[in-house]
């Protein structure tokens, strides 16, 4: 089943992390920042909680159902908590992004393979800039996702059940994020690129399950690009 070998796979590749030294050396800079902007946004969440509770749903008056008020403003307020670990992600890859990502994922394939594979007569700087510029569709895509169910979570009752699933959301478009660096290295066009992440977004999904636990996201966020890439290159081996 797809959604454990997510979990499977993320669980194996920070496993391997903690082992090897170079890439516990690169995952823990970007546990260090991740874990500083987890702080400050969780800070801010918890400061306006009641604002934040309030405008999704207003406190009622009735004693019989005020309790229930209070367990939907607690489980909004863990899923706050979680999203913000998630934002603190995408702030981490605005500072290292591409970089320290793709040195992790060659560190693993060579691991893997004992050579790495990728286009040759392309510079590494040719190969830099055009990684950079596929974080632009790679980001804009879940975002603009992500903003639409956000909206309709906020105009329509279902906020807290849209809330989830776009937590869910969120943690397969970053798992996406960690399975493309090797295709995206080799100059896969991003129609193919996209379509992996639609077939198998079961993995993905899997794979992001560890994202959605608090505190213990920090560090499987740092270390996904491991797991990630013996996804891709296991997946590359079978087809």
């Amino acid at each position: 089943m797809q959604l454990i070998e997510g979990v499977r796979y993320n669980l194996q590749g920070l496993k391997i992390g903690l082992k090897t030294p170079k890439l516990l050396m690169l995952g823990l800079l970007r546990f260090i920042v991740v874990i500083l902007a987890a702080i400050g946004l969780g800070s801010i969440i918890l400061f306006y909680q009641n604002d934040i509770i309030s405008a999704i749903w207003v406190k009622p008056e009735s004693l019989w159902i005020i309790w229930l008020w209070y367990m939907v403003s607690w489980l909004i307020t863990i899923i706050l908590l979680i999203m913000s670990t998630l934002m603190s992600y995408l702030i981490s890859q605005i500072i290292f992004a591409v970089v320290i990502m793709d040195k992790m994922s060659r560190i693993t394939e060579g691991i893997k393979k004992g050579h790495i594979t990728e286009q040759n007569n392309i510079s590494y700087f040719r190969q830099l800039i055009f990684l950079v510029k596929q974080e632009i569709p790679r980001a804009i895509i879940p975002v603009m996702i992500l903003i639409i169910f956000s909206i309709i979570g906020w105009l329509t009752p279902i906020g807290p059940v849209l809330t989830v699933i776009t937590s869910i959301l969120a943690a397969a478009f970053l798992s996406w994020d960690n399975t493309d660096l090797v295709p995206a290295r080799r100059f896969v066009v991003f129609r193919k690129r996209f379509g992996f992440f639609t077939r198998n977004f079961s993995f993905h999904a899997g794979f992001g399950l560890l994202f959605l636990i608090p505190v213990f996201n920090i560090l499987s966020l740092s270390f996904a690009p491991i797991g990630a890439t013996l996804y891709y290159l296991d997946k590359e081996e079978k087809e």
